[in-house]
């Protein structure tokens, strides 16, 4: 079994960024990060194993476009 590790490379970029001035970043636990969907926020909670699913990985390179 294995995974695209530019993907992951790619995901944890996009999750740097939107993190980097999140001053809830705090509030998340360890082995999960922070999503904001839509136009509202909507903030979601996610496990970072979800990073090494290519599906997941599809979904944020749609919402960063």
């Amino acid at each position: 079994m294995g995974f695209r590790l530019s993907g992951v490379v790619q995901a944890k970029k996009l999750l740097q960024r939107s993190l980097s001035g999140s001053r809830q970043a705090a509030d998340v636990p360890k082995g999960y990060f922070a999503v904001y969907v839509g136009e509202n926020k909507a903030r979601f909670v996610v496990p970072v194993a979800y990073l090494n699913q290519p599906a997941f990985q599809e979904l944020l390179s749609h919402a960063e476009e």
